[in-house]
C-alpha cells in the first residue's frame, strides 16, 4: 500500500514584510486577497549579529514588528510570522524564508524594494525557482529610478540643487515658482549655541513604558542577546503607529519652533533637547514623510513656528533623507567599500563603552548606549569627526553607528557614514571633509568647561585630542587637501605652523592614537 503525501497548501502571493515596512499602505499590499495571499514576516538573529546591534536598536525593530503583526491579526489578514526564541538556533532571513517556501507551493513572492543591498541579494537567492516581484518603495519622495536620472550627466551630486528640485516638484514651502521668504536655505540662522546656562526648560518628548508585548520582546534581547553592548532599562521608544503620531505631534506643537536655532547645540546630560526623534519611525514606516512635512509646513504657514525653523526640519527630511537614499542605491554595493583617505585604524574598544577622559565622546556615546540616540551633531561633530581624525578604517566606523542607533538602516546610516562623515567616498556625498578642532565642540556645548583637556592648545599632555589631531590630519592628507577649494585656507594656516611643532604635533598625535591620552 503506497504512502500517501500530503499535498502543500497553495498560496497565491507571499508578501513579505520585513522589520523597516511596517506600512499597510506599502506597494507591496496594493491587490491583496486574503482568500489567496499571506503575509510573512521573520524575526531572524542574523539581523542584530551581522553587526554587533546594541539592546535598545534590536528591541525596537522587534517590539515594532510584533505590534505589527498583531495589528494584522486583528484585521483578520492571514499571517506566517517567524518568531525569534531564546533557544531558536542562530537564523538569516533567507533561511527562514527557504523552509516556508518548501513548507508551501506559493506562484510568486512579493517584497518591497528592501533598504539593505544585502537583505535584497540574499532574498533573491532565497526564492530559487519561485518568481520574486520587488515593487517600488512608495514611502519615499523620489524613487531610486528618478534620483539616477537627477545624477545623470552632473560631474558632481550635491543635495542642495536636489532639494530645490524637491521643493519644486512637490511644491514644499513655496509660493509659485519662488521659495517662501525668498531663499532655499536658512542654515546661517540655525546654528546658534545655548548660553552659559544651558538650555533652561525642554518640553519632553513622548516616552512610552513597554506593554506586555515589549515587555517580552525586553526579556528576550536581556537573555538572547545578553552579550551586546548597551542597556533597554529605558526604553521607551514608539512602537506602533499611534505612538508615532504623538511623538510628531508633541515635536510639532512643542518644539519644533525652536528646533531651527538650536538644532547644532549639545549639551552634558541633556539627549533629547528640541529635535524631533522620528527618524526611528519614519525609517520604520510607522510615519510617512509627506504627513511630516505637511505638518511641519502647516506649522508656519500657521504662525506657529518661524520660517528658519520649519525650513531646516524640512531639509532633513526632503532634502538629506531622500538624497542618501538616492545615493545608496545609485553607489551599491561598491559604495560600501571606499576608503578614499586610507584609513586603517582600528576604531577605539571605548566606542563601545564610553569610557574616555574626552568629556563630549563620554557623553555622546554612553547617551547612545542608554537610549539608542545621538542627535545629527553628535554623530558627525563628536563621535564622526574623532573617528575621521583618528584615521578609522570607515567600514568599521559604518559597522559602529549601524549597530547603535535605533533608527539606523544601511540605506541611510551607510552615505552618512562614509560619505558625509568620514569622506570615504572622495567628495560623492560632500563636498569637503568635516574637519575641525575641539574649539568648534567648546562653541556648540558646554563639555569642554569641565573636560581635562584644553581645546585651544595643539600639543601637551592637555591639549585636546580633537585638536591635535585636527593638524596631524591636515599634515597626513596636505596634498589631497590642497585641492579642494573648501580646504584650501585651512591647509594654508598648517603652513603658518613652525616645522619642529609639526613635528611636535605628529608626535602626539601618534601618542593618542596608541591610547596614550
Amino acid at each position: 500500500m503506497s504512502k500517501q503525501v500530503k499535498a502543500r497548501p497553495v498560496v497565491r502571493h507571499l508578501v513579505l514584510v520585513l522589520g523597516d515596512q511596517l506600512d499597510r499602505a506599502a506597494s507591496v499590499w496594493d491587490g491583496f486577497d486574503p482568500a489567496l495571499d499571506v503575509a510573512w514576516m521573520a524575526e531572524a538573529s542574523e539581523e542584530s549579529t551581522h553587526v554587533w546591534s546594541t539592546k535598545q536598536r534590536t528591541a525596537l525593530f522587534l517590539a515594532a514588528m510584533r505590534h505589527f503583526a498583531q495589528a494584522l491579526r486583528d484585521d483578520a489578514v492571514p499571517l506566517r510570522y517567524l518568531e525569534l526564541t531564546n533557544d531558536a538556533p542562530a537564523g538569516s532571513l533567507a533561511e527562514a524564508l527557504k523552509a516556508t517556501l518548501s513548507a508551501l507551493k506559493v506562484e510568486r513572492v512579493l517584497l518591497t524594494q528592501p533598504g539593505d543591498w544585502r537583505v535584497l541579494q540574499a532574498l533573491r537567492e532565497a526564492v530559487g525557482d519561485v518568481p520574486l516581484e520587488v515593487r517600488e518603495d512608495r514611502h519615499f519622495l523620489c524613487s531610486a529610478a528618478e534620483f539616477t536620472a537627477h545624477a545623470k550627466g552632473r560631474k558632481q551630486l550635491r543635495m542642495e540643487y536636489f532639494y530645490r528640485e524637491m521643493r519644486r516638484r512637490h511644491g514644499v514651502l513655496m509660493d509659485a515658482d519662488q521659495p517662501v521668504g525668498g531663499e532655499w536655505n536658512f542654515d546661517a540662522d540655525n546654528r546658534a549655541a545655548f548660553g552659559k546656562n544651558g538650555p533652561g526648560f525642554v518640553p519632553q518628548t513622548p516616552r512610552f513604558a513597554p506593554d506586555a508585548i515589549t515587555q517580552q520582546v525586553i526579556e528576550l534581547v536581556n537573555t538572547r542577546f545578553a552579550d551586546h553592548p548597551g542597556s533597554v532599562a529605558t526604553f521607551g521608544w514608539p512602537v506602533t503607529r499611534e505612538q508615532a503620531l504623538q511623538v510628531l505631534d508633541s515635536f510639532i506643537t512643542e518644539r519644533l519652533e525652536h528646533f531651527g536655532r538650536w538644532q547644532d547645540a549639545m549639551w552634558g546630560g541633556e539627549p533629547w533637547l528640541y529635535h524631533a526623534h522620528i527618524a526611528s519611525s519614519l525609517n520604520l514606516k510607522l510615519l510617512d514623510p509627506r504627513e511630516v512635512i505637511a505638518r511641519a509646513e502647516r506649522a508656519f504657514r500657521d504662525g506657529q513656528a518661524p520660517l528658519a525653523a520649519v525650513e531646516g526640519f524640512i531639509r532633513q527630511i526632503l532634502g538629506w533623507r531622500e538624497y542618501v537614499r538616492g545615493i545608496y542605491w545609485l553607489k551599491m554595493p561598491g559604495y560600501a567599500e571606499l576608503n578614499a583617505l586610507a584609513a586603517t585604524q582600528d576604531l577605539p574598544a571605548w566606542y563601545w563603552t564610553g569610557e574616555t577622559d574626552m568629556r563630549c565622546l563620554r557623553d555622546a556615546i554612553q547617551q547612545t548606549l542608554q537610549h539608542g540616540y545621538a542627535h545629527h551633531i553628535q554623530r558627525l561633530m563628536v563621535t564622526g569627526l574623532y573617528a575621521l581624525l583618528h584615521g578609522v578604517a570607515p567600514q568599521q566606523v559604518h559597522g559602529w553607528y549601524l549597530s547603535v542607533y535605533v533608527d539606523a538602516v544601511e540605506w541611510v546610516e551607510l552615505p552618512n557614514t562614509l560619505g558625509m562623515s568620514q569622506f570615504a567616498d572622495g567628495g560623492v556625498m560632500a563636498s569637503k571633509p568635516y574637519a575641525a578642532t575641539g574649539k568648534y565642540i567648546d562653541r556648540q556645548s558646554n563639555h569642554c568647561r569641565s573636560c581635562r583637556f584644553d581645546p585651544a592648545q595643539r600639543i601637551g599632555d592637555t591639549a585636546c585630542p580633537f585638536t591635535t589631531l585636527y593638524w596631524d590630519f591636515l599634515g597626513r592628507h596636505e596634498k589631497l587637501l590642497a585641492k579642494n577649494p573648501r580646504m584650501a585656507l585651512q591647509v594654508k594656516n598648517l603652513a603658518r605652523i613652525d616645522p619642529a611643532e609639526q613635528q611636535a604635533i605628529a608626535d602626539r598625535a601618534a601618542q593618542v592614537r596608541s591610547g596614550g591620552l
